[in-house]
């Protein structure tokens, strides 16, 4: 199939091809999930709807310079391997535009991320410098967990920081964000374990292999979603025990219909982010 470049580039690759391949190789379901629920959680702590604004812009950028890192990074391994359906491999965009792409979404994102208040922005940067370093280096170790813990923690603590006074984040908001992480870095490797250790990738849902993985992956979800409900104080009430049940039943469920359709452990990890982002908007819980 040729290098990244020759496989992707030429007279017949038009303008709008192009766009459509950076689209595409930006992982955009996960960027849209993040970037929305991270606007629907500025927008339930009381951020100003212009801060919520300037929020989501960072968020965006910075799940955008990930996303395209990833594939630019990878565009060798995943032609080695024949993965199929990303931009990068089909031959839709080449690999220098999209680490163009990914180095101009990075710009942008640490502008926009101090723009929230120093505090802020250095929270934020320092989850997106994680998830580079995963994407660079950290996946195929051992700590391949570590980046999204600190990146999905770091995403609760920039919304609460860039409230007026910035205030310091509530301890059970920032431990779930952490056990989110982990919980969706284990439901995105899933499905590509064997053809990443094909090529030499072994990170830690790798050592675990397929059906460790997908057997932990209800663990970090469900815990998130119970320190949502009883991190603070006071009773859960009916909302914090209903997020709870829903989370268990859809966490539960990604792992069962996993074993067949192994993107489904993904979308049960969103899923229960979504819950418990709902969990916090429903209770009127400050997450400061």
């Amino acid at each position: 199939m040729g290098t990244p470049e020759q496989a992707t580039t030429g007279p017949a690759a038009s303008w709008a091809g192009r766009m459509s391949g950076l689209a595409g190789s930006c992982h955009p379901g996960p960027v849209v999930a993040v970037t929305v629920l991270m606007a629907a959680l500025a927008v339930t702590a009381g951020q100003s709807a212009a801060r919520c604004v300037l929020t989501a812009a960072a968020v965006l950028t910075g799940q955008l310079s990930v996303g395209w890192c990833n594939d630019a990074f990878d565009a060798r391994r995943d032609i080695a391997a024949g993965r199929r359906g990303k931009p990068v491999v089909d031959g839709t965009v080449g690999v220098t535009e999209v680490w163009v792409a990914a180095c101009t979404a990075l710009a942008l994102c640490v502008p926009l991320s101090l723009a929230c208040g120093p505090w802020a922005g250095a929270v934020h940067l320092t989850g997106v410098a994680a998830a580079w370093a995963y994407d660079l280096r950290l996946k195929a170790t051992a700590w391949s967990w570590a980046p999204y813990a600190v990146g999905f923690a770091a995403l609760p603590a920039f919304v609460a920081l860039g409230l007026p006074g910035q205030p310091w984040p509530a301890w059970w908001v920032v431990t779930a964000g952490a056990l989110l992480g982990v919980g969706a870095h284990l439901g995105d490797v899933l499905p590509d374990i064997r053809g990443d250790l094909a090529t030499g990738v072994r990170g830690w849902p790798h050592r675990l292999g397929p059906d460790g993985t997908r057997l932990l992956l209800p663990v970090p979800l469900v815990a998130a979603s119970a320190v949502l409900a009883l991190g603070p104080a006071g009773p859960p009430g009916r909302w914090g025990v209903a997020a709870l049940a829903v989370a268990v039943v859809v966490a539960v469920a990604g792992t069962v219909l996993g074993r067949r359709w192994e993107r489904v452990a993904f979308a049960a990890a969103v899923a229960v982010a979504v819950v418990d982002v709902a969990l916090l908007l429903l209770r009127g819980t400050g997450i400061a």
